[in-house]
């Protein structure tokens, strides 16, 4: 018995039979698991002979018929087409770059029966200390790193980015290197900061603004590609003189933009 009829056979006894009822006329469940291993498999990146990165991140996008009548099992169908996608990738000797996680989104250009499936590689991403990233030392960063979804405040003198625990900031990606790359924040006065990336040894190297380099200065917007992983660096401009919990100014006073300078 192949992988989808499994699949299948396990959904219907879950739900007695109530998929074939609610999608009688419109996308089958076992479209969306033939779809969804066909991204993983058109998705998949050569890491060694033995071993191939794809996707984890996946969103099914449905017709509003569709998605009206999937809502009610979503849970139980999201469940099951992970463990359906862990159970391939384990088959294929796929690697997933962080936790499996699928999605439903309504669509109105698409009619009834008919979906698409979009995919993302987003591996997780741990600080070393979770105080580094509160919402106040975001506010705070003249400089901040945004990566999968967060963002991380880089203050002096710079963070360590890699797989091993010993990193300052850990990305769970096969491709990055256990101590990977280190950004180095230098303040230079009242005119803000410096902020460099250097390859620290690693493995398959890095990308910076597309290009690689062993090393390269970073201006606002700056993209670093380690692995499969893209971040971006982004400095703030603060308010001269702003301190935190006093948001109100004396009238008549005027701010002093500029870059950088409101570091932690």
């Amino acid at each position: 018995m192949g992988m989808l009829q499994r699949f299948e056979n396990r959904l219907e006894g879950l739900v007695s039979g109530a998929f074939a009822k609610a999608f009688r006329s419109a996308v089958q469940p076992v479209e969306i698991a033939a779809a969804l291993q066909r991204e993983v498999d058109n998705s998949a990146q050569i890491l060694s002979r033995n071993r191939r990165l794809v996707p984890n991140q996946f969103h099914v996008e449905l017709s509003p018929s569709d998605h009206e009548r999937l809502a009610p099992y979503s849970s139980t169908l999201t469940d099951e087409l992970s463990d359906m996608l862990r159970d391939h990738a384990q088959e294929q000797s796929y690697v997933f770059t962080g936790p499996v996680a699928i999605s439903f989104h309504e669509r109105d250009d698409l009619s009834t029966g008919r979906f698409r499936v979009r995919s993302a590689a987003l591996a997780k991403v741990t600080p070393a200390t979770e105080r580094s990233v509160t919402d106040t030392a975001v506010r705070r960063a003249s400089v901040i790193l945004e990566v999968n979804g967060m963002r991380h405040p880089l203050e002096p003198p710079g963070i360590v980015v890699g797989r091993g625990t010993e990193a300052d900031l850990r990305i769970n990606d096969p491709g990055i290197s256990r101590r990977h790359a280190e950004i180095r924040v230098d303040p230079h006065g009242r005119s803000g900061v410096d902020v460099n990336v250097v390859d620290l040894g690693s493995t398959n190297g890095m990308l910076v603004n597309g290009r690689r380099v062993q090393q390269a200065a970073l201006e606002d917007g700056a993209t670093i590609k380690l692995g499969n992983t893209t971040m971006r660096v982004r400095f703030v401009l603060h308010d001269e003189g702003h301190d935190e919990g006093h948001d109100e100014r004396e009238a008549g006073e005027q701010p002093d933009r500029r870059w950088g300078g409101g570091g932690v």
